[in-house]
């Protein structure tokens, strides 16, 4: 037994049972010495706040990033202090849940967005390919105009993949303030996360098995199999490409759009430039 819990042991026989503290350390196997003698650790409460506040807003994160995200913040710690209070504060077993619920955040109403680049949707889903083998497309709506930024067509995606194709976006001269994404593994990797604190882009995660957290990327992925992948059968990944590029081009500029009062995303965006608010708001 660590003399922290025999500590806590000592303690408990005087509080229940109303015992000296000379006989509470003799019955926990306590020294008397150590009883009295007071601590000179240095108070640890305020990084135990930010840790469990950083856990609870982020369910899926290890003691290791939240200690990357403290070291952001300037805390000066290191790592072995953080994983020892992230166990202290028993937040290590929310892992073994296995009832996704529990897990949930809840995050309360998203303030819908009112311009364009503030806020985008991210997801991957997948299709097979005519001889079988598996293809996914990376998706990304703009919540406010409904267009479609990126629809990457690969063979398999990773973090470091997607943090690739938005920066080919970015470089477009498109980025959001936002993008809002699951808990897939390419989205709750380091190299996305890293790249989207370089470039001041929040990650906003939906809570787990809320699917309507979302709405709007699920609506476009719908748009995309019924309209595409239920049309067309993609002989080669090339193939697949070049015919899901060109339903994206069609989906923004020709498509109408009954949320935007039957617009295109492009003449949506035309449309109300003017009445956009500026970045600096």
């Amino acid at each position: 037994m660590t003399p922290t819990r025999r500590r806590a042991t000592a303690q408990w026989f005087q509080d229940t049972f109303g015992i000296s503290g000379v006989r509470a350390c003799r019955l926990a196997g306590f020294s008397r010495a150590a009883w009295y003698r007071k601590s000179i650790a240095r108070d640890q409460s305020a990084i135990r706040l930010r840790i469990r506040e950083f856990a609870q807003a982020r369910p899926r994160f290890g003691y290791y990033r939240i200690y990357i995200l403290l070291r952001r913040e300037g805390w000066p710690v290191n790592r072995k202090r953080v994983r020892r209070l992230y166990r202290l504060e028993g937040l290590q077993l929310r892992l073994r849940v296995r009832k996704r619920r529990h897990r949930s955040l809840h995050r309360g109403p998203v303030t819908p967005p009112t311009g364009a680049q503030q806020r985008w949707s991210m997801d991957v889903v997948h299709d097979p390919l005519a001889d079988g083998r598996a293809f996914r497309v990376l998706t990304v709506v703009d919540q406010w105009r409904r267009q479609s930024s990126l629809l990457e067509v690969v063979q398999r995606v990773t973090g470091a993949d997607v943090a690739a194709a938005l920066d080919r976006v970015r470089h477009a001269g498109a980025q959001p303030r936002s993008i809002t994404v699951d808990h897939g593994t390419e989205f709750t990797s380091m190299a996305l996360d890293t790249w989207a604190f370089e470039h001041r882009i929040t990650l906003a995660f939906t809570r787990p098995g809320k699917r309507t957290d979302n709405g709007h990327i699920g609506s476009f992925n719908a748009r995309l199999r019924d309209e595409c992948w239920n049309v067309h059968q993609f002989h080669s990944l090339a193939h697949a490409k070049a015919l899901i590029e060109a339903w994206r081009v069609d989906y923004n500029e020709h498509r109408p759009h009954g949320s935007l009062g039957d617009l295109t995303p492009t003449e949506y965006a035309t449309k109300h430039q003017d009445n956009q608010p500026s970045v600096a708001a």
